[in-house]
């Protein structure tokens, strides 16, 4: 994995941006073994070597001359130290999230919040988040919904955008050595565009950012998220989505009201659908 890695973000880098001549013939997109060895202060042997998986252990510093080398952004540098295992891996917590966080996501009545995993399981959700998701069978993991629920294609009108982001997310989290993952991979790929965004390599985390989404039940409605690491249960992500004043948030407040009305409804009504019952809760 780790040399699929350098292969791949070799053949990004443009030879002029790292101040090579470019005007000879290239049988290769982007830098060769031996351009991206002199730029990285190693032999061209050496590099070779890590690029066929011959050399498996690389210390701290030749990973640092690397990521210069094939200008990696910091989360594409500390995914490289990751492959490598040269930054000891600070654990993946388990599924259980604590009976705090899940009250805190709980009482906010006007944003959808959840708990995500490493590997974008949605470990616990509020019920705006419910009612924000209903469309997928189930919601259970980003990824999963994204690249395998037929409901995707419809919810998310960025559906592009969607999908590159999830696979970086992923790439970025998730433990690259886990049984887990690899299992998730071989599930994704029967998608075509998983396959080749995560052969692509990219690697790609953001605490905040904004979403849209098309929601049957209120139409388009574009919401910002941010997301924090919950710092007593490593590999646990809090991520909540709050809306600009205007039509987003009154489109947050018609599936809220919703709910309101129907848990209130008198016996004999149509019941309340399972994404406008429930407060938040853990996930199998």
């Amino acid at each position: 994995m780790l040399g699929e890695f350098l292969k791949a973000h070799r053949a990004r880098v443009d030879p002029q941006d790292a101040g090579l001549p470019s005007h000879t013939q290239r049988k290769v997109k982007g830098l060769r073994r031996e351009e991206v060895a002199v730029l990285a202060g190693v032999s061209a042997d050496y590099y070779a070597r890590l690029e066929q998986g011959r050399e498996t252990n690389p210390s701290a510093q030749v990973l640092d001359a690397l990521s210069r080398a094939l200008r990696l952004d910091t989360d594409a540098r500390a995914h490289l130290h990751r492959l490598a295992g040269v930054v000891a891996d600070e654990g993946h917590s388990t599924d259980k999230v604590s009976p705090e966080l899940r009250r805190l996501i709980s009482g906010l009545h006007d944003m959808p919040a959840f708990v995500m995993s490493s590997y974008l399981d949605l470990l616990a959700t509020n019920a705006l988040a419910d009612a924000l998701y209903e469309p997928f069978t189930p919601a259970d993991n980003l990824a999963r919904m994204a690249f395998l629920d037929p409901a995707a294609a419809s919810f998310y009108p960025r559906w592009n955008w969607v999908a590159q982001s999830t696979v970086g997310n992923l790439r970025l989290t998730a433990d690259p050595t886990s049984p887990r993952l690899g299992r998730m991979v071989a599930e994704l790929s029967g998608n075509p565009v998983f396959k080749e965004l995560w052969e692509n390599h990219e690697v790609r985390g953001k605490t905040q950012d904004a979403k849209e989404f098309a929601h049957p039940a209120v139409g388009r409605v574009k919401l910002t998220y941010h997301s924090f690491d919950v710092r007593e249960a490593p590999g646990q992500f809090l991520v909540v989505y709050q809306a600009e004043p205007g039509p987003d948030a009154d489109a947050l407040k018609l599936l809220a009201t919703s709910r309101a009305t129907r848990e209130n409804a008198s016996p004999g009504t149509t019941p309340a659908p399972l994404w406008l019952t429930g407060t938040a809760r853990s996930r199998p």
